[in-house]
């Protein structure tokens, strides 16, 4: 039996895109985020971690790396499961169940006695995270108005910085204090276990998701509550957010027929993505998040080690590193002013082109000033354009494939994060650091010229 026509999956999207934002907005954000900076933290401490092992467990670069990259081998296959299961199953349960499986293999980690239990608990490790990220921005963007759907997703990136951050303090006061400081950093890790029973009873299903798959009630009583939520922003009953005046309004569907369903199988869903409409898109945004992935971990899993090979004691060089970290904070918070004022595209070229000049840069200074001041640059940048890169993968596809696009690329991208810590001891034992940095910025270039090839969907409906 047809839907009525106010609870058509059409109408409910233009009632989404029309809302103010509000408490409840804020609510998903920030429950979103939070999930999201504890992934932040897991990955920014393994850094840390075999910055310690190193030393404690005598183990070779090769070691190291392998240990690195068995994560990011469980975060590419988790990223492709999360986002198909995500289009099954719907998007907070998967976020739920990923939040479980790596928090749990985390606080695992912490009674690893030796490198080959602790490779086993980081691929489950990975293979959580790997599928939480695409999910988690997927499920915000379907609840966003269009009109700031890009500047939200850029704020639920940011909280990586703060995640990152909480990552470098470890790293700072809890890895260096003992021989087995690494593992109560592991334990701390566990906390995400605790949050997904939040997740799981505290955030609604995407409404988006609950009309895809015919369930019109559940959707609209999902959307009702949005709307009846107090807005923030501006006093009154219906303010809206503080966005740019020129931002184009969404327009409205309510009248055209329902999407049609692309996709009803997880083999039909992936083979869609290489369909004549979407193969230049899928193509583009899959080489964008290889040379991103294979950049960032390839700079930022080695900078605390790289900075022990260079001289600096465990502690100095943990202390850099967390300064050169809270340069991911405004990185942020330019990127999510711009991605509105630009749209999506510039603004991830731009940050990927200033990538790739930091990373020039730190890979030819020698002084402590110039080291942090470079390594600051590449965060800021680098960061910002996770920022739009997290918003435009969502967007690029419709409803019935737009976890498993987003899962998609993102597991391709983790290929190249399997990669890169792997090569860089390689890279640097043929060439030093100038080599190192070089093939990285390269990698950025490449990843900035791509974007230009993306679809720019700045103030425009999820639908169209």
């Amino acid at each position: 039996m047809d839907a009525p026509a106010h609870q058509s999956p059409n109408a409910l999207a233009d009632q989404l895109d029309s809302l103010p934002y509000t408490r409840r907005h804020n609510r998903v954000l920030f429950g979103s985020g939070l999930g999201w900076a504890l992934d932040a933290m897991d990955v920014g401490l393994i850094s840390f971690i075999i910055a310690a092992l190193g030393q404690h467990w005598q183990l070779e670069k090769g070691e190291l790396g392998l240990i690195t990259s068995i994560g990011f081998v469980g975060m590419a296959i988790g990223a492709t499961l999360g986002g198909l299961l995500a289009d099954r199953f719907g998007r907070r349960q998967v976020f739920a169940v990923t939040l479980l499986i790596y928090g749990l293999a985390t606080g695992a980690s912490a009674l690893a006695g030796g490198i080959a239990m602790l490779l086993v608990l980081r691929f489950f490790v990975g293979l959580g995270l790997g599928a939480e990220l695409p999910v988690a921005s997927t499920y915000v963007s379907e609840f966003a108005p269009a009109r700031i759907r890009g500047r939200l997703i850029v704020i639920l990136e940011a909280f990586w910085a703060v995640g990152w951050t909480a990552s470098a303090l470890i790293g700072y006061f809890v890895v260096p204090a003992s021989e087995h400081g690494w593992r109560w950093a592991f334990a701390l890790g566990a906390i995400p276990a605790v949050y997904a029973l939040i997740v799981r009873w505290g955030l609604p299903e995407s409404p988006r998701w609950l009309a895809g798959r015919g369930r019109f009630d559940e959707a609209a009583r999902v959307v009702a509550d949005f709307a009846s939520s107090p807005a923030i922003g501006r006093r009154g009953s219906a303010p809206t957010p503080a966005v740019s005046t020129d931002m184009p309004a969404a327009p409205s569907r309510s009248e055209a027929p329902a999407e049609e369903p692309i996709a009803t199988s997880a083999g039909r869903r992936l083979a869609a993505l290489w369909s004549p409409e979407f193969r230049l898109r899928t193509a583009s945004i899959w080489l964008v998040w290889f040379c991103v992935n294979f950049a960032y971990y390839g700079a930022f899993i080695w900078i605390p080690s790289i900075l022990v090979d260079a001289g600096f004691p465990l502690v100095r060089s943990f202390g850099f590193t967390l300064v050169i970290t809270l340069a991911q904070l405004p990185g942020y918070a330019v990127a999510a002013w711009l991605i509105e004022v630009w749209g999506r595209r510039l603004t991830l070229s731009v940050f990927l082109v200033g990538s790739a000049a930091s990373a020039i840069a730190f890979g030819t200074v020698h002084t402590e000033a110039a080291i942090i001041a470079s390594g600051m640059a590449l965060s800021f940048f680098n960061l910002g354009a996770w920022g739009a890169l997290y918003a435009i993968s969502p967007e690029i596809y419709p409803t019935s494939i737009r976890g498993t696009g987003a899962g998609a690329a993102a597991a391709f991208g983790r290929i190249a994060s399997i990669l890169a810590p792997l090569a860089v001891p390689v890279l640097k034992q043929a060439g030093g650091l100038t080599l190192v940095f070089g093939v990285l910025g390269t990698a950025f270039a490449i990843g900035a010229a791509a974007a230009f090839l993306l679809p720019d969907q700045r103030g425009r409906a999820l639908e169209e």
